[in-house]
């Protein structure tokens, strides 16, 4: 049903007028079933009353007369006073005869009343069949519904003389008035029960659903790389309540565990991190040996090039200290952990000024807009940016492609500013996109492949993202997005 695919709210909003509806109705047709059922009974008792008033009557005559008391004398007997029990009881009197054929009628002109001059056979059998020799037929004509009373008249030693016919009309005008107002008086009832209702579940799954969509926004905003924040909900049910409780004792346990996981992930991260760097700096210590080793096997004060030999064994070894030097730079820029300054800053002036230290020609800049306010560290940003240029023009360098460019633009969208940095360079495939921002990955031949980590430690911290847009052959894009200030 498309009812349950509806919000809380409307489901208890719809369910209560359905309630209120459905029980208005129930409320009536019971009412209805009710009416007629009292309907039946006073009908049913109304002809039992008039049918002994008649038989009272009948039997008085009958002791009262100076016919001789038999079937074939009924209509003489009865010749005027059938009338008068009419307009006393006024319900019409036939009288038949134990065949079922028509001997009195109290119509004046029943002689030309063929319809009721017999019985009919399913009456008359029922009638004789009857243990109390009494049978009541229903039945609805032109309609008007009917009931037929037929019984035995009998003498005073209890012989059946004739056949008693009372026809009687149930007559419900007034029974269907009295409902037709009982009706009008419960639907105006029910009409303010369903306003009252209307309001009431309105204003009652407003309330009900308000805190369970508080606790559905905490939820949602439930990361575990942040603080969240527990849920005060004041007056509640204790349905409720429990459901905060719950929340809130599971928000202390991520914490608790993130905290954890945090320590647990930077101690490994340092202990391998401790291992890339050992590593990077063997590489040059092993030729810076090999070298003097190799001067001191071959040392002669005497030999005429030895000012040459000098300058080359001071020139690989300078090299290999430069290398080492660069090693612990990328190193030690990665260990300084960015601390947070509200410095409200220009990002387009400090993107501008950080592009400013490349001497590549190809390094493009654009923005639609000169001041987009943002607070953010000015050196972590000039970083930021600087590391993403550097990762471009390394890029290109590789493949060195027939016009190289890269594209720098700074725009605001929405409550963000994105700071956008694309080359056309090799790009990145799909297996390094979920690496490339990893410590030590990288796909240079040199190099610790920390800038991109770096970059992302930085950004994080102050609340941002970046995103990666690339394909193989096609060069790179990289998204930075942190908030502005409005």
């Amino acid at each position: 049903m498309k009812l349950f695919k509806h919000s809380l709210r409307n489901r208890i909003f719809f369910s209560m007028l359905l309630l209120v509806v459905g029980a208005s109705i129930l409320i009536a047709l019971v009412t209805v079933y009710q009416y007629r059922e009292e309907a039946k009974d006073y009908h049913r008792d109304r002809l039992e009353r008039k049918e002994t008033a008649i038989r009272e009557n009948i039997n008085y005559v009958l002791n009262e007369t100076t016919y001789p008391v038999e079937t074939d004398k009924i209509p003489l007997i009865f010749k005027e006073k059938i009338y008068e029990i009419k307009e006393i009881h006024s319900l019409e009197i036939y009288l038949y005869d134990l065949e079922g054929n028509l001997l009195k009628s109290s119509k004046a002109s029943f002689l030309k009343d063929t319809a009721n001059q017999q019985i009919p056979d399913s009456a008359l059998q029922a009638l004789r069949g009857s243990p109390n020799k009494h049978f009541v037929k229903n039945f609805t004509e032109d309609g008007q519904e009917f009931q037929s009373s037929y019984s035995y008249i009998t003498d005073n030693y209890f012989k059946p003389l004739a056949i008693l016919n009372l026809p009687y009309i149930e007559d419900d005008g007034f029974i269907k008035k009295e409902l037709k107002q009982n009706l009008s008086r419960l639907g105006m009832a029910y009409l303010l029960m369903l306003l009252i209702a209307i309001a009431l579940a309105y204003f009652l799954s407003k309330y009900i659903t308000k805190s369970l969509n508080t606790i559905s926004e905490k939820i949602t905003e439930t990361r575990l790389n942040k603080r969240n924040k527990k849920i005060v909900i004041d007056s509640t049910t204790e349905e409720i309540s429990t459901l905060v409780n719950a929340y809130n004792g599971m928000i202390e346990e991520l914490e608790n565990s993130a905290a954890q996981l945090a320590t647990s992930e930077r101690e490994a991260a340092w202990r391998e991190m401790a291992k890339q760097v050992a590593h990077e700096i063997k590489n040059p210590l092993t030729p810076m040996r090999l070298t003097v080793q190799s001067f001191q096997r071959k040392f002669n004060q005497n030999d005429p090039n030895i000012e040459e030999r000098l300058d080359e064994y001071s020139k690989t070894l300078i090299q290999q200290i430069d290398t080492m030097s660069s090693i612990a730079e990328a190193f030690s820029n990665y260990a300084k952990m960015p601390a947070q300054q509200d410095e409200t800053l220009n990002v387009v002036k400090i993107t501008k000024l950080a592009l400013d230290i490349f001497n590549e020609g190809y390094i493009e800049f654009h923005s639609e807009e000169k001041e987009i306010i943002a607070k953010f560290d000015r050196t972590q940003l000039i970083r930021v940016v600087t590391n993403l240029v550097k990762n471009s023009i390394q890029a290109i360098e590789q493949t060195k492609p027939e016009i190289p460019l890269i594209k720098v633009t700074v725009a605001s969208e929405g409550e963000f500013v994105c700071v956008r940095v694309s080359d056309n360079g090799p790009g990145i495939s799909e297996n390094n996109k979920e690496k490339v921002f990893e410590p030590k990955f990288t796909t240079k031949s040199s190099g610790m492949g920390l800038g991109l980590a770096m970059v992302k430690n930085i950004v994080e911290t102050y609340g941002g993202t970046i995103n990666l847009k690339s394909e193989e052959g096609e060069g790179a894009t990289f998204t930075v997005r942190f908030k502005r200030q409005l």
